[in-house]
This record gives structure tokens, C-alpha cells and sequence, in this order.
């Protein structure tokens, strides 16, 4: 399968050393031939928006987005026509908007869980790297539902993506995440 933004990028059994990605699904927002970036979809944070923005009275959860840059909020959204500038990813998800306006809309509680997701960091990769990443077999390529990235529980989205790909996958989807207690 291609790569193109708005692609779930499956992080393969094989980059088990890699703390970053090892059991991690990522939303692919942008992919260029100069780079790529993306969001971790399944690492959820004990920060709520609230915690990090005192001024914002908005609980919803937070989530790593990626090794870069984490001392930067970042959203992805399905809501373009509350937030103009946002940048649309593919199929009606959207990417960052106008700040001001998503702090209105959070302080008069207008945006729920399903209608917005914020990440401290991001995934990002130079010129032909993720390409690289793809050929050592890191990485695997799949569709994204969209309501994979708002559903409030992805704790087990690696998991569940990987028993769809079946075979020798499903080994590893039940696999204890520290191997040292198998």
C-alpha cells in the first residue's frame, strides 16, 4: 500500500527496540518527497488539555504524539467549519486551525471527545527516511476508519491491528509488551 497522508502507519513486531514506535499506530498528517510527520494515535498521556493550559477549561485527554518537538500542543480534528485555517489530512479530518477559536469553543464546552483529538509532539521524518523505515520492514501501511482517531479508548488499537493482519501477526499482537516477563 502506498503512502499518503491520512494512512495509518503500523508499527511492525521488529522495531521492538525502538521506545518511541515499538507498539504504535500513527496517523500520517503529512507526506512530501522533503518529509513526513504524523501522530501517535495510542499513547495516551496522564495530562488533560487543562493541565498543560490553565486558562483553557477543557479536560479531554492528551496524547504523545511523537518524539519532536513535545513541549508543543497539537490537534487533529473533524470540525473545519469552527476552526478556519485547519488543513485538511483526507476523508474530513483536519489538522491545527485558528488557536483562538478552538479556545473559545473548549471554554464554552461546544467540541467533545469525538470531535477532536490533542497531542504533545509529533512523528516527523526527513527526506526519504520514512521511505527507509518502510524497506527494513518498520513500518506497515494501512486505511484508516477516521474513527479510529477519536474513540476514547486506543490502548489496544496495535494490538487489534495487528490479529486483522492475521498469520504470525497474532503471535505478536498477544505478546506481553515486556518480554522479559514471557
Amino acid at each position: 500500500m502506498r503512502l499518503n497522508k491520512g494512512k495509518l502507519l503500523i508499527a511492525e513486531p521488529a522495531i521492538l527496540n525502538d521506545s518511541a514506535f515499538n507498539r504504535t499506530i500513527v496517523l500520517l498528517t503529512e507526506h512530501t518527497p522533503n518529509n513526513s510527520v504524523g501522530f501517535i494515535l495510542n499513547r495516551r498521556l496522564d495530562y488533560t488539555v487543562k493541565d498543560l493550559l490553565p486558562d483553557i477549561n477543557c479536560h479531554f485527554p492528551v496524547y504523545h504524539g511523537g518524539p519532536v518537538e513535545e513541549d508543543n500542543l497539537y490537534f487533529v480534528h473533524k470540525i473545519p467549519e469552527l476552526l478556519p485555517e485547519s488543513i485538511e489530512i483526507s476523508n474530513g479530518i483536519f489538522w491545527g486551525g485558528n488557536f483562538k477559536s478552538l479556545k473559545d469553543l473548549l471554554n464554552k464546552e461546544v467540541l467533545s471527545t469525538s470531535d477532536i483529538r490533542f497531542f504533545l509532539g509529533y512523528s516527523g521524518w526527513k527526506k526519504e527516511q520514512l521511505n527507509e523505515e518502510m524497506n527494513q520492514n518498520s513500518w506497515s501501511v494501512s486505511e484508516n476508519d477516521f474513527e479510529t482517531i477519536f474513540s476514547i479508548n486506543n490502548e489496544n488499537l496495535w494490538k487489534n491491528k495487528l490479529l486483522q493482519k492475521g498469520g504470525d501477526y497474532k503471535l505478536w499482537a498477544n505478546a506481553p509488551s515486556d518480554y522479559n516477563l514471557n
